[in-house]
């Protein structure tokens, strides 16, 4: 008899614990917070030669891309980054990629904590193809070469900013201008 009033009493304190695990879980799922934040975990930067990255710079899809080239060492560079980020936060649905000219060599002592360091969370490649005087050619002809250097396209438009942006709303205005012209 005591075995089976112990055996009891057990059993009610399980069911008073999962009763209150499913209520945190409740509680903790009806946030009424949206957000449309667009989270990339850049724990595994892909490095690609020009070849692999060139099929990211042209869609057949009405969607939106924006593709900034961009190194931790280019101060312009890094001064747009925050504008480009608030940029896809506020419209996640557009596609960002950023590729990063820095060297492969820095990506987990360098790269990885500087995207940390500074809450960057759109995607992240690493581009690694000495035939710059190639690639550049083949993605704008117009390109020097100079960073940072956006493309913003979709199926139909297509636009290049061989220039920083100096806020969220520049960008915008550009954006805006290349997709309805």
């Amino acid at each position: 008899m005591k075995n089976l009033k112990k055996t009891q009493s057990l059993n009610q304190k399980w069911q008073h614990v999962l009763i209150l695990v499913l209520v945190i879980c409740l509680f903790l799922s009806c946030n009424n917070s949206k957000s449309n934040a667009v989270v990339v975990n850049n724990d595994n930067i892909p490095v690609y030669n020009f070849d692999q990255l060139q099929p990211l710079l042209h869609t057949d899809s009405n969607k939106t891309y924006i593709v900034n080239f961009w190194a931790m060492w280019c101060a312009p560079c890094v001064k747009e980054l925050p504008y480009i980020q608030d940029y896809q936060q506020k419209h996640p649905e557009t596609e960002v990629i950023l590729v990063s000219l820095d060297f492969v060599k820095d990506i987990e002592t360098k790269l990885k904590p500087f995207l940390k360091q500074n809450n960057i969370t759109s995607k992240v490649v690493l581009l690694d193809d000495p035939a710059s005087n190639i690639w550049i050619d083949k993605i704008d002809p117009n390109w020097s070469g100079a960073i940072p250097f956006t493309i913003v396209f979709n199926n139909n438009k297509r636009a290049f900013f061989e220039r920083s942006f100096e806020s969220v709303e520049d960008l915008e205005i550009e954006i805006n201008k290349t997709l309805t012209n």
